[in-house]
């Protein structure tokens, strides 16, 4: 499912659609209000980090958890990654080990577990105490910043620097899960995604509070040696801000004969990657996608398609430096 469009409109021209569902929004932020009003759960003998977001859907949460993982290894720590497992079936605390699949523990995870130890669960407690088992250092919560079942030492805002907040409402007449003044007033840090260009312009829109500094960091992709320059593509993707990828891959130099944006999650079927294939070899087109929607193709497919690896880099890591101070790190 795509966010509707008028979420994106000015913070200062909602439209007419955000205004007709302010009563909705209005009880939506009531209800998430009361959720963060409540005392944390667990807390953790372990420093814990939270990744999270006010909007919606996908900011760059995974990438920036992926990217501060990277960043605490290098200096001796060793990060281990909390997630709800969105989409997937497994609901206990668990962790995430090469057979369990896309389908069982979500797609992030799945991505994640490549790289770091990874622990899903509907219970962020549970599942901190799991990975307190092992021999991690550090807990980074992806997500859940609007749950209270984990205590969190830091907690960082994800936020897309083109989109900012969108029209500035709250579900449904806008992209917020809570308003941007009372989610900001509980984070340590925002974290402002996008090129420089993207940058300023979230500058100009969304003026932070002093109490709350503000990281930067853009997406890069990684050398793979493929001939991307003209190549003939039909581009996929099932994450929150498809047009990104997309975005990307035109940089590259691909000519892109179709882009196909999926919902957020959206199971990579049988049926739907037959049509998509068949598309492809119709117009002598290559099949591609991003990472995390490699993770959920089905396995007869994942030598025929091809991914765009990104990562993401912060601009100033001594920035970052500075939030993470406080908790020895």
């Amino acid at each position: 499912m795509q966010a509707p469009r008028f979420w994106q409109n000015p913070p200062d021209q909602p439209g007419f659609f955000a205004h007709a569902l302010a009563p909705l929004s209005w009880t939506y932020a009531k209800a998430t209000a009361v959720r963060v009003a409540k005392p944390a759960g667990y807390r953790s003998k372990l420093p814990v980090i939270c990744v999270g977001n006010l909007n919606a859907g996908g900011t760059g949460k995974t990438p920036t958890v992926l990217a501060l993982a990277a960043h605490l290894k290098g200096k001796g720590f060793e990060p281990a990654v909390l997630s709800r497992g969105h989409g997937g079936t497994l609901t206990t605390a668990t962790q995430v080990r090469p057979e369990h699949t896309a389908q069982e523990v979500g797609d992030e995870p799945r991505l994640i577990a490549e790289s770091l130890p990874c622990f899903v669960g509907r219970d962020r407690g549970e599942t901190a105490r799991l990975a307190e088992a092992t021999n991690a250092s550090v807990l980074i919560l992806d997500d859940g910043f609007q749950n209270q079942t984990l205590h969190k030492d830091l907690n960082l805002v994800i936020v897309n620097a083109k989109r900012g907040f969108g029209n500035g409402r709250v579900i449904p007449a806008g992209p917020l899960r809570e308003p941007v003044n009372l989610g900001l007033a509980r984070a340590d840090a925002v974290v402002s995604i996008g090129p420089e260009i993207d940058q300023e312009a979230f500058s100009n829109t969304w003026p932070l509070p002093a109490a709350c500094p503000r990281l930067m960091a853009e997406f890069e992709v990684l050398p793979t040696g493929m001939p991307w320059q003209n190549m003939p593509c039909i581009a996929f993707a099932g994450i929150g801000n498809p047009e990104q990828f997309f975005q990307t891959l035109k940089g590259l130099g691909t000519d892109i004969k179709r882009s196909v944006a999926l919902g957020d999650h959206q199971p990579l079927t049988p049926a739907l990657m037959t049509r998509l294939k068949e598309d492809a070899r119709k117009k002598g087109a290559q099949l591609v996608t991003t990472e995390k929607d490699a993770v959920r193709l089905p396995r007869d497919m994942r030598a025929t398609v091809l991914v765009v690896p990104v990562r993401l880099k912060f601009t100033a890591p001594n920035d970052l430096n500075a939030v993470l101070a406080p908790l020895g790190l």
